[in-house]
């Protein structure tokens, strides 16, 4: 596992969320592993959850569904939309928990090249501080951090 840590910040009274990790990768292997998806199912949700991926096209446009399921039978399906994608730059999507319809964020994730690799800095907007702090609560925090380190997990296996 990367010694990178997770740096996410929830600004009281705002509807934002920023999420910050650095990887040993270069940009171009980090959009590929976030991107592919057959290399999507190896790291997004924690690890205690399996994953059903039932779309994921990465291109302005493309949309996205999956659906992580608890060992008691739980489900919690996610969806969006992807409206800009410039490779190893670049992805804006809608993010949506299907738990909470219609509160749907914006997330904007930049691939910043670091002498040693690459900084992925993400930042969603929820409709309101009031379905921002609701995300905060049912485990977004513990679902984000286990990712990031799944994530840093797969791209280790990756070929240079």
């Amino acid at each position: 596992m990367s010694t990178h840590p997770t740096t996410i910040t929830a600004p009281e009274g705002t509807p934002f969320v920023s999420v910050t990790r650095e990887f040993d990768a270069t940009p171009e292997q980090l959009f590929r592993v976030q991107t592919d998806p057959e290399l999507v199912t190896q790291w997004l949700g924690p690890r205690d959850l399996e994953m059903v991926l039932e779309e994921y096209d990465a291109r302005p446009g493309g949309q996205y569904r999956y659906i992580h399921k608890a060992q008691d039978g739980t489900e919690y399906a996610f969806r969006g939309v992807f409206h800009t994608v410039e490779p190893a730059r670049l992805v804006i999507q809608t993010f949506e928990w299907e738990g909470a319809p219609g509160q749907v964020c914006l997330e904007n994730a930049t691939y910043e090249p670091t002498e040693t690799g690459v900084r992925l800095r993400t930042q969603s907007v929820f409709p309101s501080v009031e379905a921002r702090d609701a995300a905060l609560q049912n485990g977004m925090e513990y679902g984000i951090n286990d990712s990031m380190d799944r994530l840093a997990d797969v791209l280790a296996k990756q070929p240079s």
